[in-house]
């Protein structure tokens, strides 16, 4: 019996060797794990990597410690591998929508990403294996895209190599990886008009479609971006219709009259508006006046801010839309008298301070809005 322990004993220390299991420590060489990540557009850009450090191998860097090119490291089944823009284990990038990076395009998806660095013209590489260890195992056919960029000289010496988001926009972003004295940027851009519109297509068929206001949204944003308008009206026949409780609102009929008004159907909305305006409150048809200037039709504001006045008079909101309204016909003299009217009624020192400054502008004959 005691042989037979022993052997089995034997036996579990030679399956725990020979399976190499490891503990959690540290990277190494004493570099950094790292993620990174933003959102551009609607879309979730991820970065993992190890961040090395320069440790005193200033002007060792570009060209030495990293390579120029592809290079044979010794290791691995790779005779030609680019630098894994990082160290130890690949860097990956991932990407929750289509993209494109520096103008060409590139599926959403998780990738592996290396740079052949060159000081005139580094390859930026994407690769569909995102789980080997480094580049040693570096197989050119797994490419999905190659991107030339031009690698930029900085003054200041970063440290620990970092991956930097900036010159940030509604739908682009520019990606620079920097280390030691040089960035390697590229531009990632999105169609955030079209990842929008399929998200609204996508929720709208959730528990939100029940209930007005996530149609009103939809309508609304197609309507300010000038886009989808066709699909936009029927949003719109949801949030002002009987089913998801805006049929007595003045909001989501508004958003119908004004893209049925883009559509080139202005006696619709016209007829629209009269059966809106009715159940808007003194701040929504203020904020209907405003939307009329904006739109440069000042004649039409003006009355709308005429009606709201004259079922709510001396009050400030509607005596500043009476100085927007004149000040947006060129009839300064008017609009002064409404703004020194509405002064005194202000409800705070900001709205003060509006009104104060509207009234220097009219006294120099300047508009308002």
């Amino acid at each position: 019996m005691k042989r037979f322990l022993l052997a089995a004993f034997a036996t579990v220390l030679t399956f725990f060797s020979n399976a190499q299991l490891s503990l959690t420590v540290l990277p190494s060489g004493g570099n950094k794990k790292a993620v990174v990540g933003e959102r551009i557009g609607l879309t979730d850009v991820t970065i993992h990597y190890d961040r090395p450090g320069v440790k005193g191998r200033e002007g060792k860097i570009w060209g030495a410690l990293i390579p120029t090119g592809f290079t044979d490291q010794g290791f691995g089944n790779s005779k030609a591998a680019p630098w894994r823009a990082g160290s130890n284990e690949s860097t990956t990038i991932e990407f929750s929508n289509d993209v494109t990076v520096e103008g060409k395009p590139l599926k959403k998806g998780k990738y592996g990403f290396f740079v052949a660095y060159d000081s005139a013209q580094s390859t930026l590489i994407f690769s569909s294996n995102s789980t080997q260890w480094g580049s040693f195992f570096y197989d050119p056919k797994e490419d999905v895209l190659r991107v030339p960029v031009k690698p930029v000289k900085t003054a200041n010496s970063v440290e620990w190599l970092k991956y930097e988001f900036t010159n940030q926009t509604e739908n682009a972003a520019t990606i620079a990886l920097e280390w030691e004295h040089l960035t390697i940027p590229f531009k990632v851009e999105t169609n955030y008009i079209q990842d929008q519109i399929a998200s609204f297509q996508n929720e709208l068929r959730t528990q939100r479609g029940f209930f007005w206001l996530a149609w009103e949204q939809a309508s609304q944003w197609c309507l300010q971006h000038n886009v989808n308008l066709e699909q936009a009206l029927q949003w719109s026949d949801s949030a002002s219709g009987p089913l998801f409780g805006g049929v007595n609102l003045f909001q989501p009929k508004a958003t119908k009259a004004q893209i049925l008004q883009k559509l080139g159907r202005g006696e619709e909305a016209a007829a629209l508006m009269k059966q809106a305006l009715p159940l808007a409150t003194v701040n929504e048809i203020h904020g209907y006046g405003r939307s009329l200037v904006a739109q440069k039709k000042p004649k039409e504001a003006l009355e709308v801010f005429q009606m709201n006045y004259q079922k709510h008079p001396k009050e400030f909101t509607t005596l500043v839309g009476m100085t927007r309204g004149f000040s947006a016909t060129g009839d300064y003299k008017n609009a002064l008298k409404f703004a020194e009217q509405a002064l005194p009624l202000a409800p705070d020192a900001q709205n003060k301070n509006s009104v104060a400054a509207m009234i220097d502008k009219l006294k120099k004959g300047q508009d308002v809005n």
